[in-house]
């Protein structure tokens, strides 16, 4: 129990550092100047943000012990990173993307660790396939993680108010979907939208006060991403409305016949 307490709370320090990272502009302002052209400070940033991504990635799969996991979480790691490749060979509607759905099922049903590995490494693996590996990947990897890692809060509350296999369960899920295709837009924007030249009133300034720079933020924000961020909040329900059930069901299965050869190892 020890042991478990003092991995979640190094594993929250660490997810907080990258968080604060990509805050740094805001916290910061005198860490960079003002030249737009300066590339230091963001390859700097994401430098920081990939330590922490190793750091949590190398933690969660030390908790992982079963080759039958492992080989499942491959599996949904490859058809994920392939619904990725189609998403970019043939777009859909603008923001709309497949992936957050088993994120946040793997994570929900397989727990934190297993939903931070499966959304890092989704992204990692597909920017491989689509040829999207630049600085900003860290930023993605530990954003994808956290939608896999906080699908599995809502383990505990569904099944204590009595909601598992029932249409809550479900709803549920799908307000998880919305919330995290909002927060993924503007937690990914951070990290450059600093590094920008915008419009008037929506770039980020080194001698504005905190409060200005978020203001600045918001506005930039609903003018060039909110109607991409509730695309993928739409989508994300649409997905969990139709598909949650059928994949959840799978999972079951899988786990239900690996807890059968556990026993069976058990009596031999």
């Amino acid at each position: 129990m020890r042991k478990n307490l003092i991995s979640a709370f190094s594993n929250l320090i660490i997810a907080a550092l990258g968080f604060l990272c990509l805050l740094a502009p805001f916290i910061f302002p005198q860490a960079r100047n003002a030249s737009t052209s300066n590339t230091t400070f963001p390859i700097f940033i994401s430098l920081i943000i990939g330590l922490c991504v190793l750091i949590l990635l190398y933690s969660a799969q030390a908790s992982i012990l079963d080759n039958k996991i492992i080989a499942v979480l491959g599996v949904l790691i490859a058809i994920n990173s392939g619904l990725r490749f189609l998403e970019n060979a043939i777009p859909g509607p603008a923001g709309f993307s497949p992936t957050f759905f088993l994120i946040i099922l793997t994570g929900y049903f397989f727990g934190g660790h297993i939903g931070f590995l499966m959304g890092s490494m989704t992204l990692f693996v597909s920017a491989l396939i689509t040829g999207g590996v630049g600085p900003w990947l860290p930023g993605q990897m530990i954003t994808a993680g956290w939608v896999g890692q906080s699908a599995a809060l809502l383990s505990y509350p569904i099944q204590k108010i009595g909601w598992r296999n029932k249409s809550g369960e479900i709803i549920l899920l799908a307000v998880l979907g919305v919330v995290w295709g909002m927060l993924y837009g503007v937690i990914m924007n951070l990290w450059f939208w600093p590094f920008i030249g915008a419009a008037p009133g929506q770039s980020w300034s080194q001698s504005a006060s905190l409060l200005s720079n978020i203001q600045r933020y918001l506005v930039y924000y609903l003018t060039t991403s909110v109607i991409w961020d509730i695309t993928r909040s739409i989508g994300n329900v649409l997905m969990m409305v139709f598909m949650a059930k059928p994949v959840l069901v799978i999972f079951k299965r899988f786990q239900q016949r690996f807890s059968y050869q556990i026993e069976r190892q058990l009596d031999s």
